[in-house]
């Protein structure tokens, strides 16, 4: 259940992805630190954020209950895999059907040993330019899991690639394509290769916001101008997607306000409408969660 106010689609409370990673900067566990910055995010509106972290990312469920009681914000935790680099090896041994029985139980009674209840399935993920067989197993689960429960499914892209085909398996497999948002596709740097996307009826989410490692964020926007120009206004979501401690505020990064306080601002000041940001922010993601 969406809350009224803002949403960050797309985020991570905790996540630790240091094993693959090798550095401590991406074992995201500064618990006070994120307390205070999602405090700041509620005092500009935030109300809700959906947390995408799930079984092989060393997720916490009980960790994110706390930071979710001690802020205010409505957190929606996930269930699912990974990319396959990340995939434990149970996710090798499994079938199918005990892959979406897994999904099914958290969504139903709750995440691991909790009575959390999952509220979206994912983020899923493909690996660049390719789905491998075991992220096929996940992708073929997690339509299932989403057919019994109806609950949306959210996708990861490796730098934006392999969209099309993500929404061509997700056609082939009669999942509901309004319950499915594709991530990561402003790192495509391609509003064409976007609305393609858009034309078969999924979700998008801008939500990389701020890594301008990636892609300068003035070229995010010259896209969102054009996909507002089109008329897609209500399949785009923005989130940042911070995985890492040196992306906190504390540590001299951006932070989660990045997001409210320079994008949205950059984003008016270039062309992009106060309606087309509501959509984003506030509509669609209310639409997409709850309907």
């Amino acid at each position: 259940m969406i809350l009224e106010g803002i949403t960050y689609m797309h985020e991570h409370t905790t996540i630790d992805l240091s094993r693959l990673k090798k550095s401590d900067d991406t074992n995201l566990n500064c618990f006070d630190e994120t307390v205070s910055e999602y405090k700041n995010l509620y005092d500009k509106g935030v109300r809700n954020i959906v947390d995408v972290t799930n079984l092989d990312m060393r997720r916490n469920p009980l960790y994110v209950q706390k930071v979710a009681e001690q802020t205010g914000i409505n957190i929606i935790q996930a269930t699912g895999f990974y990319q396959d680099k990340f995939l434990p090896s149970f996710v090798t041994e499994a079938s199918i059907d005990q892959l979406s029985s897994l999904m099914i139980k958290e969504i139903e009674e709750g995440i691991a040993e909790t009575t959390i209840k999952a509220g979206i399935i994912g983020e899923i993920g493909t690996s660049k330019d390719r789905m491998t067989d075991r992220e096929r197993k996940i992708f073929t689960a997690a339509v299932i899991a989403q057919q019994q429960t109806k609950i949306p499914i959210t996708t990861h892209t490796t730098l934006g690639t392999y969209g099309h085909e993500q929404v061509a398996f997700f056609k082939e497999q009669q999942a509901d394509l309004s319950k499915i948002v594709i991530g990561h596709v402003d790192l495509s740097g391609s509003t064409d290769y976007i609305l393609k996307m858009l034309d078969e009826g999924v979700y998008v989410e801008f939500d990389t916001i701020g890594k301008e490692n990636y892609q300068p964020d003035l070229l995010r926007i010259e896209m969102l101008k054009e996909i507002e120009k089109r008329g897609y206004q209500d399949k785009v979501f923005l989130s940042m997607d911070i995985t890492r401690k040196s992306n906190l505020s504390y540590q001299g990064g951006i932070g989660y306000s990045y997001l409210l306080d320079t994008f949205v601002p950059m984003a008016l000041e270039n062309g992009v409408s106060q309606t087309f940001i509501d959509r984003m922010l506030r509509i669609n993601p209310k639409k997409f969660m709850d309907d």
